[in-house]
């Protein structure tokens, strides 16, 4: 799961957990990803293609938990 986020498995604080928000655009998921963003949080993976189809990326709370836009 941190390989597939693009952050190190240790030593960057993963838990081993992302949560997972599905949204019904790739709008969508550009949206959320910037209010997130405006909130406070930080992209740790820009949308983009995804090897399985879809259109994902991954923004870090400020609690540091980390998210799955897709």
């Amino acid at each position: 799961m941190a390989r597939d986020i693009g952050i190190a498995a240790e030593g960057s604080g993963f838990s081993g957990v992302a949560l997972a928000h599905n949204t019904r655009s790739r709008e969508d998921v550009d949206a959320v990803l910037k209010e997130a963003e405006q909130a406070g949080g930080s992209i740790v993976r820009a949308a983009a293609e995804q090897f399985w189809g879809g259109y994902a990326g991954c923004f870090a709370d400020l609690d540091g938990h980390l998210w799955e836009i897709s």
